[in-house]
């Protein structure tokens, strides 16, 4: 059992994690020298296929769980590109809406030469389209998961309409609170989560904390708060500083693994989509989160947001902390 707040509910690996949020369309940036501002700058410019919960969807796909992807995209080249890469990965797609009145979402980022981000833009109106009212259309989907996943991007209204489908179905839920911008839409929500993985400026905004958390000990107390409002794992990453996490029996921190940073975009879902697959198959938590660093590592070396050739074995071999 993963959540003692679930009574005797055991998710089970087999039945399908139900994933809710925003795709599209990555197109990330990265400096060749200084940003100059109000011209052109040489890059190496690439696109892939991005977006929180749609990375989530993707990762654990290829990590063998079942998933199934609630978004939407719109009728266009890229919405059709997105829905056949998710489904050739393996991805249940059919309850996927498609807006004809909006674009596919897509995300534009630009890295310093470093891979760091310098800011990005975001174009997600599409998944205004997925309503309370989609949701409680498909009460099935929520009836036979084994968890829920949600990013931020969704309305609150529709947040609150797949908090009480879990709680009616007693299914735990994980969420990502995906920018400093988003994430208190997700503040209502903390007494019901079974899990929650913001970065340092994410946990801020949720913990109210104007100083900001810059060291691995304000880290783990943000942790520590967000489980004393009714969380049962808190993880929370701090980029080259690793992860610091938190339950109600233990508290820790993993240091990041060193390596290249070809592009950091998606490597927090990664980590995502590692820790919940783990624990869906009863791997210790310290594992779990050593497996989603590793996780995080990997795609931080990779041009794209998902490896496409992720797996558990995988990750056990480049497992070194």
């Amino acid at each position: 059992m993963i959540n003692g707040m679930l009574g005797d509910f055991s998710p089970s690996p087999y039945a399908p994690v139900l994933v809710i949020g925003a795709g599209g369309i990555d197109i990330v940036g990265r400096l060749h020298g200084g940003l100059e501002t109000r011209t052109s700058n040489p890059s190496s410019i690439r696109s892939s296929f991005g977006g929180v919960a749609r990375n989530v969807a993707e990762n654990l796909a290829h990590l063998g769980q079942p998933v199934t992807y609630i978004t939407a995209v719109g009728e266009d080249h890229s919405g059709d590109q997105l829905v056949g890469h998710l489904r050739d990965a393996g991805v249940n797609v059919e309850f996927l809406v498609r807006c004809a009145d909006c674009p596919t979402g897509s995300y534009l980022a630009v890295l310093d030469t470093a891979g760091e981000m310098i800011f990005a833009l975001d174009d997600m109106r599409a998944i205004s389209e997925v309503t309370s009212a989609y949701l409680r259309s498909h009460l099935d989907l929520f009836k036979h998961a084994s968890m829920l996943f949600l990013d931020a991007n969704l309305s609150s209204e529709t947040l609150r309409t797949a908090f009480s489908l879990a709680r009616r179905y007693k299914i735990p839920v994980c969420a990502d609170p995906t920018s400093t911008s988003l994430a208190e839409r997700l503040l209502p929500h903390l007494d019901q989560l079974h899990m929650i993985t913001p970065n340092t400026g994410e946990a801020g905004i949720l913990c109210d904390s104007a100083d900001g958390i810059t060291k691995r000990s304000q880290a783990i107390s943000a942790a520590q708060y967000l489980v004393s409002q009714g969380v049962d794992i808190a993880i929370i990453t701090m980029a080259q500083l690793g992860v610091c996490y938190a339950t109600s029996q233990t508290n820790g921190h993993i240091p990041a693994l060193r390596t290249e940073i070809v592009n950091p975009t998606g490597a927090g879902d990664a980590l995502t989509a590692a820790v919940l697959f783990a624990l869906l198959n009863d791997i210790h938590l310290d594992e779990a989160i050593r497996l989603g660093v590793t996780a995080a590592s990997l795609t931080l070396r990779y041009p794209g947001a998902v490896i496409e050739d992720l797996s558990l074995e995988k990750l056990y071999n480049e497992l070194v902390i």
